[in-house]
């Protein structure tokens, strides 16, 4: 439809696997399983109205939701809970009575909620993952081409592209590990009543308090989860939906880095993001190419850092046992969050696996700087043959403005060298000099410490992922 708003998140970004999570289909047939879950668990529990006839009932209607006419009765009674319970009755007459037994409304939104962020998360896990391997393969097969590095985006040390790589994959570790973390401690809110003191299911066991335990872990168990939350309001806490969310603009925050130094780097000509054969970089400029995929990364993690004050605010504002606020702002920012971060690793997945490196490029930078790096071995071997250290640091100081000068100046070549073979101060011939610029001699450990990270810390963070498969990703846009 052209004449109706959709989310680019849902029509330009996104993947199909992570839109139908997020989907009303997925969300209503969960209801249905929680529903089961409950009357199961009710059965096990004794209660002689729930029958096995009646569960088996539920479970032949599971996947075959009469939405039109859930939509027909939501129309009348304002209300999408009890709107499905009456659908779900009528495809279930015998089982109509038993469906929602005991339950409040959070039981199907709130339980559905942490199942679908559960399931979320692990798309999440699997597209970081694939990143990860994607960088790491990069980092290996570069970690020993020198490269002028930067601090403050100023020439500094060299370094390596390899070693420049393992920073990125550094971070996406760090957001690995946060979801690994955040997963582990994913509960359901179980079967907690309206105020989640479960006086409704207490009266349904007759006083049976130990029932009462039990249901939620039984719901846990049929649900995939190894436990509910002990306590809650009406609802989980909306603490939950922050600390998910914390972890999406986390990785967020690592892409940004990631396509900025890219951008960085596309600017300086030494690497670029893939660019396919008829791409346009620009209507008007022919020959341009634009650095859109990491463009596009930075701009959607930065819709998804803000996005995270929305769970912040919503948690930190709710009243007592639960007001309803919450509602349509989670509608919002929970999924919309995961589109986004689903697009952003896609981006990720994709630039990071068709990397553009013009080794060159690369080389003559770094040799055009090389001369300052050199300074201190020059002064060093100066030294050892007798000169005085502090003169010559102030000669090296001198020598090096002027080269400086004629370069940003003039627009000419480094003459540095030339300017030190030809002081006597130094001692030291211009081929001499020369046999000092191999950039090799100035990367300290970066070739080793790129080996061992990849070795050793990936590795072993890789290590459980070994029977998973590296994610390919392709932009339609």
């Amino acid at each position: 439809m052209r004449d109706t708003y959709e989310s680019p998140l849902s029509s330009r970004y996104a993947d199909k696997e992570m839109k139908y999570i997020f989907s009303p289909d997925k969300k209503f047939k969960t209801w249905r399983r929680l529903w089961i879950a409950l009357a199961e668990a009710e059965h096990e529990l004794g209660l002689e109205k729930v029958t096995q006839d009646k569960i088996d009932e539920l479970k032949a209607h599971a996947e075959d939701i009469n939405y039109e006419v859930a939509e027909e009765r939501e129309k009348l009674v304002r209300h999408d809970v009890m709107s499905h319970v009456y659908a779900y009755g009528q495809q279930c007459p015998n089982a109509a009575g038993i469906i929602h037994l005991g339950a409040t409304s959070c039981y199907v939104g709130d339980n559905t909620d942490v199942i679908i962020m559960t399931e979320a998360l692990r798309i999440v896990e699997k597209k970081l993952v694939s990143a990860i391997r994607q960088l790491s393969k990069f980092a290996d097969k570069y970690k020993a081409l020198p490269t002028l590095a930067f601090t403050h985006f100023q020439p500094a040390q060299p370094t390596t592209v390899g070693k420049r790589a393992t920073l990125w994959i550094q971070d996406l570790l760090m957001d690995l590990e946060d979801v690994r973390y955040v997963l582990g401690g994913m509960k359901l809110l179980g079967c907690k009543g309206t105020t989640g003191t479960q006086a409704s299911f207490l009266e349904l066991f007759e006083g049976d308090h130990e029932k009462c335990r039990q249901i939620d872990k039984l719901i846990a168990k049929k649900m995939g989860f190894d436990d509910c939350f002990a306590v809650s309001g009406q609802t989980y806490s909306r603490k939950l939906d922050s600390r998910v969310l914390n972890v999406l603009a986390g990785i967020a925050q690592s892409a940004t880095k990631f396509s900025n130094d890219i951008r960085l780097l596309q600017h300086l000509k030494e690497i670029e993001e893939p660019f396919e054969k008829n791409q346009i970089g620009s209507s008007a400029m022919a020959y341009k190419r634009n650095p859109m995929r990491s463009e596009r990364m930075a701009s959607l993690s930065r819709y998804v850092m803000v996005d995270v004050l929305n769970p912040y605010i919503t948690a930190a504002t709710q009243w007592f046992a639960r007001t309803l606020d919450d509602s349509a702002n989670k509608r919002l920012s929970v999924p919309e969050a995961f589109l986004a971060v689903d697009a952003i690793l896609n981006l990720y997945i994709n630039v990071s696996d068709g990397l553009v490196v013009y080794d060159k490029v690369i080389t003559s930078r770094l040799m055009s700087e090389l001369p300052f790096m050199a300074t201190e071995n020059i002064m060093m071997d100066a030294v050892k043959r007798g000169g005085n250290r502090q003169e010559l640091h102030e000669l090296i100081r001198e020598h090096s403005m002027a080269a400086s000068a004629v370069v940003k100046r003039d627009g000419g070549e480094n003459d540095l060298l030339e300017r030190i073979a030809a002081d006597p101060a130094f001692g030291v011939t211009l081929d001499e000099l020369k046999t000092l610029m191999k950039p090799e001699n100035y990367v300290g450990r970066a070739p080793q410490q790129t080996e061992d990270f990849l070795r050793d810390t990936v590795a072993q963070a890789l290590a459980p992922y070994e029977a998973m498969e590296t994610e390919k990703a392709e932009i339609s846009v």
